[in-house]
């Protein structure tokens, strides 16, 4: 009979030698590639944060398998049954520490998504969080607002005085998003970014982000709002600060005719005829 210690001592190695190896691999190798990039302060936070939630999780999931692979391989029945073996009745030992280690994985992880989200993010992290956010960054912010309809994106830029169907950002201003809706529920999803907020009709819903490498990035509506809804998306453009200012000069004049039969800037609008809403 095989001795379960030492195929337990075993199996402790063999989950150690696995986890340090899958760990760098993840740091190394697959943190580069995890989603949503660098392309800002916001998205490279979310890397970090699940580059560290993989790094947790796998030698987790690791324990689980070696000791599934021990239980198969060590307690097996071999040959034929005559009567059932000795019921198990549970190792108090095994039970404490599976309980104090998971106790502590998740405070540990309930204390680095709070610092994260009131310290490093400000409060921000790239989502939605109404029209009266508990934490804001600091600093100067540029303020756009993101319209959602069915089935385009416009961006109204307050400061400028136009609104058009391009989002163009520069590169390492803290930008102020308020997100809303003229019709059904959207979500404004800029994904390389890391920005994600509803588009709520007469809701007024704020998200912050600072790109801060030139870059492309896609738009899509994450909420499903109707027949069209797959193709409700564009793309926006992080460029430099000369190329931005150079940038609002001519799409103010280009959508000025535009512009003037549009509302006056505010937070929310209300469609004519209010149908249109429902």
């Amino acid at each position: 009979m095989r001795d379960p210690s030492a195929q337990f001592r075993k199996a402790a190695i063999a989950w150690a030698v696995l986890s340090v190896l899958g760990v760098l691999g993840i740091v190394l190798l697959l943190g580069p590639h995890m989603p949503p990039g660098r392309g800002s302060v916001e998205a490279s936070q979310q890397t970090t944060a699940n580059i560290l939630i993989a790094s947790i999780m796998l030698p987790i999931a690791l324990a689980l398998w070696v000791f599934f692979g021990l239980a198969l391989a060590t307690f097996r029945l071999r040959g034929e049954a005559i009567e059932d073996g000795p019921a198990i009745r549970g190792n108090t030992r095994i039970q404490a520490t599976w309980v104090a280690a998971t106790t502590l994985i998740v405070l540990f992880l309930a204390t680095f998504g709070t610092f994260s989200l009131l310290d490093s993010a400000k409060g921000a992290s790239g989502g939605g969080q109404g029209a009266d956010p508990l934490v804001t960054p600091s600093g100067k912010a540029l303020q756009v607002q993101v319209i959602g309809q069915q089935w385009a994106w416009t961006f109204r830029y307050p400061a400028s005085g136009f609104e058009t169907t391009h989002l163009v950002l520069p590169v390492g201003q803290l930008v102020e998003f308020h997100v809303t809706s003229l019709d059904v529920v959207h979500s404004f999803w800029a994904y390389e970014l890391g920005v994600k907020a509803d588009a709520v009709p007469g809701a007024d819903n704020v998200a912050y982000v600072t790109a801060n490498k030139l870059e492309n990035f896609s738009i899509r509506c994450a909420e499903v709002c109707g027949l069209w809804h797959g193709y409700m998306s564009t793309h926006g453009e992080v460029v430099s600060a000369s190329a931005f200012a150079a940038w609002l000069q001519s799409e103010k004049a280009a959508m000025d005719l535009a512009t003037r039969g549009l509302p006056t800037y505010s937070h929310v609008y209300f469609p004519d005829p209010p149908r249109r809403a429902g």
